[in-house]
């Protein structure tokens, strides 16, 4: 059965590096055995003991960066958590609605399909760098001038603040989701020829994608390889961990990705008869390419970050 402490220590040490784990997990463990110890031999219950303990300790996440021996590069320790999450929620909330903002906007000026995207891809990655850029900056200053923050919501941790450990019906459930969300992708990506959002003057549909990519085989190529990772995903929640399935897994899962990255320098994603079709504006398009490649870079990391995650835990 997972304790409070057992919570507490693994939200503690999954920040640190991976040297320090075991050594400062014993010290954790041994100093919060001690203090609970002591607050029982004094008459109180173990359980409210142990709550009093992590919540005198504070929030986990500052407590391993006062441990870690490396320095936090730009924002130190006392700063670092509470900068990542505030651009967490800035990124997460300011940049979509500013993007559906510029969309909204594009099509009441009756812009064509090609300049609505355009807009709003532009406008999402210009917000995100400048809340990235600010956000930094404001951050850097309080560091450097000795300023104490103290977020507007702040309230004492406590260890109700403690991450629940994800049970097995929540696995089961993100499998499912992404079992259905990567199927309904292949099978839109296969079927995006025969989808007549434009046609020619005979009524024939014009695919969005280039054709080229279905005289090469190479959609195929890439359909395969994006089920292949589903299945490597399931074999890692379901099967024993070995350094065979972790690399194989990491491969597979970030292949996708690099050929994406491939196709998108190539210039080989965008069907030219469509983008004529619809009059798409040379921005518009301009944008897609450089899109297309951070989407299949963030994949890569992604991949190598899932690969190393699993092999830690096992």
């Amino acid at each position: 059965m997972t304790t409070l402490t057992d919570r507490y220590v693994d939200t503690a040490v999954r920040r640190l590096p991976p040297r320090q784990r075991p050594d400062i997990e014993r010290e954790l463990r041994a100093s919060i055995e001690d203090a609970v110890e002591a607050r029982v031999a004094a008459g109180e219950d173990p359980a409210e003991a142990e709550h009093a303990v992590l919540t005198g300790l504070g929030d986990p996440a500052r407590l391993a960066a006062g441990y870690a021996d490396r320095p936090l590069y730009l924002i130190g320790p006392a700063l670092f958590v509470d900068y990542t999450r505030l651009l967490t929620v800035l990124l997460a909330t300011v940049v979509p609605i500013v993007a559906a903002v510029a969309a909204v906007v594009r099509a009441v000026d009756g812009a064509a399909f090609g300049a609505i995207l355009g807009g709003a891809i532009g406008a999402a990655i210009t917000t995100a760098v400048h809340i990235a850029a600010w956000t930094t900056l404001v951050f850097a200053v309080l560091e450097r001038t000795g300023s104490r923050w103290t977020p507007s919501d702040a309230q004492p941790w406590t260890p109700d603040n403690l991450p629940a450990p994800p049970s097995r019906r929540t696995r089961r459930a993100e499998l499912f989701i992404e079992s259905v969300f990567t199927v309904a992708f292949a099978a839109l990506l296969l079927l995006s020829p025969r989808l007549g959002l434009e046609r020619t003057s005979g009524g024939d549909p014009i695919p969005v994608l280039d054709p080229w990519l279905w005289d090469t085989g190479i959609v195929y190529a890439f359909v395969a390889l994006v089920l292949a990772s589903l299945v490597f995903t399931f074999a890692r929640h379901h099967s024993r961990w070995s350094p065979a399935i972790g690399v194989a897994g990491g491969l597979v899962q970030a292949t996708p990705a690099a050929l994406l990255i491939w196709l998108a320098t190539e210039d080989h994603v965008l069907n030219p008869a469509f983008v004529a079709a619809t009059g798409w504006p040379e921005q518009a398009t301009r944008w897609i390419a450089p899109a297309l490649i951070i989407s299949g870079v963030l994949g890569i990391i992604s991949a190598i970050y899932e690969t190393v995650r699993h092999a830690r835990n096992r």
